[in-house]
């Protein structure tokens, strides 16, 4: 190791993500038994403009790199400084991903081992408030001259990595970092290699965190530590950000993939994680609601709404609200006038509704006609389902559940198989309450068309059954009512 050739690098650029971020500057020191034998810097012309802020930020502008050589016109320079080298940088996978995708824009394949001075200086100067460049050379006085620039940066990055090799004078550390199979040299710069290793190969979420232990990025696996490490796999530029802005990462076992979907969801409304897209903005709804009019007839109709309040029903998609209007509207012989399913102002005239007893043409008492329309409303509020969903635990003596009364999605827990869950009051003592929302409503909708009634455990309602006597449904399809149950329960 001693005769290592180390090329101590930093770029400077337009700015941006991974993709599409061009280099202004590159710096390379190469560094062989402690000292440096050779050093290239230059000015590159990124062909594209330089946003205003990076020119405040370096002092590079574009005027500066009008003339500067493009980069294939110092690619190959590159490529034979550093041949034999090992990739040295402050944050190594910025400057390596950036230089990478460089050559990739030419047709050619960029390879190198490489080490962070980041992690390096985490495992061997420990304790340090922050170990951005800038204030760690503070705290070990290290002269940081011309900062933000290639050279200036390089300079003082070769005294960092001088100290560092005299900390590690067997080279056991760095040889580490160095093996193909360690960690180190794929995890986020100010992420612990000792917060990984606790994480559970199990189902469950994970919350990655920043400096300031704010969640920014929430997400649900099968298996967590494989599903974590993946994030700092992926090269892509919002992984690559993602990573770069990670401190500290915290999970919670679920047991199941279903648990972990659901917790997922409330992890996401609670924080509004920064790098989460998916359910961070409310789904449009409908609703089925009832209002008098003029006539003093009780109308029913669809709102669209992206918030949920109180209505006689609430969907998740058009068709689904739709269809359950007609159905009730038939089932109950109201008028489609009536229920908002024609705009007619005349004699109602469905295409397929025909069973109307003459309200919208005066013939039907407005009393009689407001009786039905309240039956209608009961029997959608009377075939919301009540059932629990029980899976596999976080250990082999624990069910998880998931509970939905009258419709709406209640919450989760966990209890010891040898508790005597017999009715719905039995899972109380163990729930942990959650909000209901459209995602938790698509999230079981979703697990019941995969998965049937298989580990439902489904509940008649009390006012019907006072001992709530247990009731499973045998199969998935054994009825045009249980297929019904199925495609309308909702969280009304």
């Amino acid at each position: 190791m001693q005769s290592q050739l180390f090329a101590i690098i930093d770029v400077e650029t337009t700015g941006g993500g991974i993709a599409g971020n061009r280099i202004t500057e590159i710096c390379i020191a190469l560094l062989k038994n402690g000292e440096v034998v050779d050093k290239y810097s230059t000015l590159v012309n990124p062909e594209r403009d330089i946003p205003q802020y990076i020119t405040a930020l370096t002092g590079i502008d574009n005027d500066m790199v009008s003339d500067a050589p493009r980069f294939f016109e110092v690619a190959e320079k590159i490529e034979e400084f550093t041949k034999d080298a090992i990739f040295v940088a402050h944050n190594v996978s910025f400057d390596y991903n950036v230089i990478r995708g460089e050559f990739r824009l030419i047709g050619q394949h960029y390879n190198r081992k490489k080490l962070c001075t980041v992690r390096l200086s985490r495992k061997l100067i420990p304790g340090m408030l922050s170990y951005s460049l800038g204030r760690l050379c503070n705290t070990i006085n290290i002269p940081h001259l011309n900062r933000h620039r290639a050279e200036g940066d390089v300079d003082a990055t070769v005294i960092l990595f001088q100290r560092l090799l005299s900390l590690d004078k067997d080279f056991s550390t760095i040889s580490s970092f160095l093996n193909p199979r360690s960690k180190q040299a794929t995890l986020p710069p100010h992420l612990p290699a000792e917060q990984i290793d606790e994480l559970p190969e199990e189902a469950g979420i994970y919350l990655f965190k920043n400096q300031k232990h704010q969640v920014i990025y929430a997400g649900k696996a099968k298996n967590i530590k494989k599903r974590v490490l993946s994030h700092f796999y992926d090269k892509k530029t919002k992984e690559y950000q993602l990573g770069q802005e990670t401190h500290f990462i915290d999970f919670e076992r679920t047991g199941n993939e279903l648990l972990a979907l659901l917790v997922e969801s409330e992890h996401i409304r609670n924080y509004y994680p920064k790098f989460n897209r998916a359910q961070k903005w409310p789904a449009t709804t409908y609703q089925i609601i009832s209002y008098e009019n003029q006539r003093g007839i009780t109308q029913l109709a669809l709102g669209k709404t992206k918030a949920h309040r109180d209505s006689v029903s609430t969907f998740y998609n058009r068709a689904e609200a739709t269809e359950k209007l007609e159905e009730i509207c038939e089932t109950f012989k109201l008028c489609p006038r009536f229920c908002s399913l024609q705009s007619s102002t005349e004699k109602c005239s469905h295409y397929r509704i025909k069973n109307c007893e003459g309200i919208c043409e005066g013939s039907e008492n407005v009393a009689d006609y407001n009786l039905k329309v309240q039956a209608a409303i009961k029997s959608l509020d009377e075939n919301q389902p009540t059932f629990a969903i029980q899976g596999k635990g976080r250990n082999q003596d624990e069910i998880a559940f998931a509970l939905v009364t009258e419709g709406q999605y209640k919450g989760f827990g966990f209890f010891s198989r040898s508790e005597a869950i017999c009715n719905i009051e039995d899972y109380e003592p163990f729930l942990k309450l959650q909000q209901a929302s459209y995602h938790t409503h698509a999230i079981i909708r979703s697990y019941l068309k995969k998965n049937g009634d298989r580990n439902v455990v489904y509940f008649e309602k009390p006012k019907k059954l006072t001992n709530h006597r247990l009731k499973k449904l045998s199969t998935y399809k054994e009825t045009t009512e249980t297929e019904n149950i199925f495609s309308h329960w909702n969280l009304g």
